[in-house]
């Protein structure tokens, strides 16, 4: 007789282990055994997080933004729409409390702005961009804070900071409009070289003038964006010739008539540009030098410290007719810490006669006077006259107003003076050409 159980019913009954049963199974129990059980249930697998869209282009922080340049500002917080979804998240409203009758109000938060209350740091370190070059022309490398020495008001001044490290640009150029035709051309040709003498980091922003200063780039930008090759083609123009005026005569009058007037009604005898003695008024040339850089300047007197301030001028720097006078501009420039950089072309290039251009006479216009300018900011002026000259120029000025030795030093004269500082900065070693602004006025930026 074969009994139909299972070795772990036997196993239960006599108290044996499994390893201590060796039992035939019946075909009913064996076929019972080989039952498949039932599948445990495994655990839930969560939900992989939903692939989202990527954020618009408006919300990227950088130190340079195609079209607003580098700044402070932070971009606003994105709004609840763009928060990815998380799983299981409820999105109804919330439940409204029951307000509370007799709850009093909680205090409002006070700032020093509501109680009037100002918080003042007064400031008397003063930065100073340096360039030291050799007879050569070429960059001294290598010198350490115990090679200078700065003087303010002709006494000597301790080094707090010293800094070599490169600076970011933050670079205005101004364009001469009112240069002859074949001089402009070159300029016209070499503006395309002026973005590959820049780097990511710096921004710039384009002026440009002849009868009045024009804002070109509208703002700062980045220096490898896009938009730069369209500003500078904006920039672009014919220039002007210089003829032989004539102002009495039978060549005064006018070759061109229209019922018996001059075409042109400002070169007409008689009217809008002459007198009842049919003698002609010789219109005077117009070069606003000054209003282009005074306007250049209040752009950059807004850029973020950090930031290297230039204004890069190409241009013959005559100077007429502008409503803004030098002495005010150089005012403005030492106050903001801005330098003026330039390459002088035309007349003003020539040999000899670019040196000669510097010598005012009365009641004419300035022939140059882009070499004060840079002078009183301690830029530096490059005078070339062809093409290849002007483009490698761009590249060497602006690695220049990179690399300079930065000196810090704190004065000793009262913050609250406003008079003019003058500077002057030494290295002890011979044969060395030391560049650096000569003062500065100080301002309200100082004491923040």
């Amino acid at each position: 007789m074969k009994l139909g159980l299972t070795r772990t019913a036997l196993a239960a009954v006599f108290g044996l282990g499994l390893s201590g049963l060796n039992l035939y199974v019946a075909p009913a129990a064996q076929a019972q055994q080989q039952t498949p059980a039932a599948p445990v249930p495994a655990a839930p697998v969560p939900d992989a997080p939903a692939p989202q869209a990527p954020k618009p282009l408006s919300t990227v922080d950088g130190p340079i933004t195609p079209g607003i340049g580098a700044g402070d500002e932070q971009t606003a917080p994105s709004s609840s729409s763009d928060t990815p979804d998380q799983p299981g998240a409820s999105t109804a409203a919330p439940a409204t409390e029951p307000k509370d009758t007799f709850a009093q109000p909680a205090p409002a938060t006070l700032t020093p702005e509501d109680i009037g209350a100002t918080i003042v740091t007064n400031t008397t370190y003063v930065e100073v961009p340096v360039t030291v070059k050799d007879t050569k022309g070429k960059m001294v490398a290598g010198l350490t804070w115990r090679d200078f020495k700065v003087y303010e008001n002709n006494t000597r001044e301790p080094i707090r900071i010293f800094n070599v490290d490169a600076y970011p640009l933050s670079i205005a150029y101004v364009v001469d409009q009112s240069l002859t035709t074949d001089v402009m051309a070159k300029v016209n040709t070499s503006l395309d070289a002026i973005q590959g003498a820049l780097t990511p980091y710096d921004e710039l922003s384009v002026f440009s003038y002849s009868n009045g200063p024009q804002n070109r780039s509208g703002g700062f930008t980045g220096a490898q964006s896009a938009r730069v090759p369209f500003i500078f083609s904006m920039t672009k123009s014919t220039g002007t010739d210089m003829q032989v005026p004539i102002n009495s005569g039978p060549m005064a009058g006018c070759d061109i008539r229209v019922n018996g007037n001059c075409a042109d009604p400002n070169l007409q005898p008689g009217h809008s540009a002459g007198s009842a003695d049919n003698v002609i008024t010789i219109p005077k040339e117009i070069h606003t030098l000054n209003d282009a850089i005074l306007a250049a300047a209040k752009e950059l007197s807004t850029r973020p410290k950090g930031r290297r301030r230039v204004i890069y001028v190409i241009s013959d720097g005559h100077e007429y007719g502008s409503k803004a006078s030098l002495k005010e501009v150089i005012r403005f420039l030492q106050t903001n810490n801005i330098a003026v950089y330039g390459t002088l072309v035309g007349t003003s290039a020539t040999w000899g006669e670019g040196f000669v251009s510097r010598i005012h006479l009365p009641f004419t216009m300035y022939d140059n006077i882009l070499y004060k300018y840079i002078a009183a900011t301690g830029g530096q002026a490059d005078s070339e006259r062809n093409l290849n000259g002007i483009e490698k120029s761009y590249a060497e000025i602006a690695n220049e107003a990179r690399n300079q030795y930065t000196l810090v030093y704190s004065s000793h004269e009262s913050p609250y003076d406003s008079k003019y500082r003058s500077i002057d900065v030494r290295v002890d070693r011979p044969g060395l050409e030391v560049t650096a602004k000569r003062g500065y006025y100080p301002s309200a930026l100082m004491s923040r």
